[in-house]
């Protein structure tokens, strides 16, 4: 007897339709010649934009010679028109999609549309719209746009459009921005690599043997391939700052209430994140200047009369560490996961380039808090049980993804007692790390403990997590790649500290490390809370002394 076709299943068939509406969304002539593809066995696409014949020669100057601030500096000036900038990035986004699957929703005409409005706002002899005049702007698929959905990966999500934008979205707009794409994300937004049901798995450019990370890891596979030059993203334990670790870009998470996050799509319902730990949007760039043009842009609309969360501060208000001597940190390791060999390396490097261009280098040791927090924001993310997330995806029967299935299920929601208590615990560690400021105007340390992993592999979340717990505003910035001498080192020396440290050598006992060889190697920058401007101000100081006689290390140059 002949054996029944198999059904699909109910996720399944939304997979295929949404799949096929996005494919129909980008232009014919906009998609990679089979015979321009990268071959099989090719880890690197930096340089399939250059190659594929779909962008000319002044579409790559665009897409490639500017950050975001000579961007809007080169249209307001009449040099570029809107259009132009938005058909090149579009354009861009596309190749990078078919490469990497960054993205999820497409909204190129609209872009367009939009573009050729603001060129001829100018050209009627009106001021710029506001200081992102013309720039193109990509967004976490969080974020919601009206008319167009915000899955976040879900079937249960799909084919349900917005009826209004975030609230961030709206600022953008107002401030001239053009919006062209949204960018995938790890199925339950709860994992540091970047893959769902719906649209599948991100790529890394940079080096498809390793994670884009997660779970703005899409945004950043986007902007790696220079397919968008300032990108949105949201955190909540290192979902910025891990995927701009691993396609070396700058990124920072503010202290939640200092840039709006109302109307964002997260799976749960709402003000649960108030109950726990709420999550932040922020700027993933090529360019520190760029983390710090989004957070005035963001300032100078004045969120906090559109997002009753948002703090009152408008950027010049906020205190700046400009003039002074600096005097930074230095925290090479939390007492949970002890970092790899050439993670000490970079902290040792860095060090001493600070020192040597003038800045007031204190080691810290902040182990008796940082020790804690891991644990606690572990807790505190789970106060309602994933249920909300669980139901989504059962209704559509969709299972959970290979990485998150021995990693999720159902809980009771955390009791009153219980949450006071955890509560209660983070007010006394927050309490405690303010001793930290009065030693130090910033500091650094790892984004993580080992270099950019293989694919589902990304160990350690306490780096980054630790500082969503304590508020504090944090950002990456990128240093240099990862060498054939930084394959050395052991770690016999130091004792093993528990579960987390001992997968976390196995990165580096079980792993064939020349894959880690042409990585980005990044260390992240931490101020005060709600200090945004004391955190841009630290970067740029970093950033120039690590950069003094040398390009910057962004993906267009790995």
């Amino acid at each position: 007897m002949a054996s029944q076709p198999q059904i699909p299943a109910r996720w399944q068939l939304v997979a295929w339709q949404k799949k096929d509406e996005q494919y129909a969304r980008i232009p014919s002539n906009w998609r990679i010649p089979h015979d321009r593809l990268p071959a099989a066995n090719a880890t690197n696409y930096l340089d399939i934009p250059r190659k594929c014949g779909i962008l000319s020669e002044e579409e790559l100057r665009i897409t490639e010679g500017y950050d975001a601030t000579a961007l809007a500096e080169a249209i307001r000036a009449r040099k570029l028109k809107s259009v132009d900038v938005a058909r090149a990035f579009c354009k861009r986004a596309a190749v990078a999609h078919q490469l990497t699957n960054c993205l999820t929703e497409v909204f190129f005409e609209d872009a367009l549309k939009r573009a050729k409005e603001l060129d001829h706002h100018l050209e009627s002899g009106n001021p710029p719209l506001g200081p992102l005049h013309g720039v193109p702007v990509s967004l976490k698929d969080t974020f919601k746009v009206k008319g167009y959905d915000a899955s976040i990966g879900l079937a249960a999500l799909c084919f349900r459009p917005s009826h209004e934008n975030s609230v961030l979205v709206d600022i953008l707009l107002n401030a001239g921005a053009v919006l062209y794409c949204k960018t995938n994300v790890p199925q339950t937004l709860a994992a540091l690599d970047s893959h769902n049901n719906i649209f599948g798995r991100t790529l890394n450019p940079l080096n498809t043997a390793v994670t884009a990370g997660g779970s703005s890891g899409g945004e950043a596979a986007l902007l790696g391939m220079r397919g968008s030059i300032l990108g949105v993203g949201t955190d909540v334990g290192g979902s910025i700052r891990v995927p701009a670790m691993c396609e070396g870009l700058y990124g920072a998470k503010p202290s939640d209430g200092r840039v709006p996050y109302a109307g964002q799509e997260g799976g749960s319902k709402p003000a649960v994140a108030k109950l726990g730990v709420s999550a932040s949007a922020g700027p993933m760039t090529h360019s520190v200047r760029d983390i710090e043009l989004f957070f005035k842009v963001v300032s100078e609309q004045k969120p906090w009369e559109l997002d009753p969360d948002v703090i009152p501060g408008p950027w010049n208000s906020l205190s700046s560490l400009a003039g002074k001597r600096l005097r930074i940190g230095v925290v090479r390791r939390d007492g949970v996961v002890e970092p790899l060999p050439p993670i000490i390396r970079l902290m040792d490097e860095v060090a001493i380039k600070m020192r040597r261009s003038g800045i007031e280098v204190v080691e810290l040791d902040i182990t008796p808090v940082f020790s804690k927090c891991q644990s606690l924001i572990n807790a505190l993310m789970g106060v309602e049980g994933g249920n909300s997330m669980l139901d989504l995806l059962e209704s559509y029967d969709e299972p959970l993804s290979p990485w998150i299935q021995p990693r999720m299920r159902r809980k009771e929601p955390l009791a009153f007692e219980k949450l006071r208590e955890l509560h209660a615990q983070r007010v006394q560690l927050q309490t405690e790390a303010l001793r930290i400021w009065k030693r130090v105007d910033a500091f650094i340390c790892p984004v993580a403990p080992h270099p950019v992993p293989e694919i589902d592999k990304y160990n350690a979340a306490s780096y980054t997590s630790s500082f969503v717990l304590l508020d504090y505003p944090a950002g990456t910035v990128p240093v240099r790649l990862f060498e054939e001498n930084d394959n050395g080192g052991d770690m016999s020396r130091f004792p093993v500290l528990g579960s987390w440290d001992k997968r976390n050598r196995e990165l580096w006992s079980k792993v064939d490390r020349s894959v880690y060889i042409g990585t980005p190697l990044c260390v992240q920058v931490v101020a005060p809370k709600l200090e945004e401007r004391r955190l841009v101000d630290a970067m740029v100081a970093i950033d120039n002394t690590l950069t003094a006689g040398e390009a910057a290390l962004t993906p267009a140059k790995l």
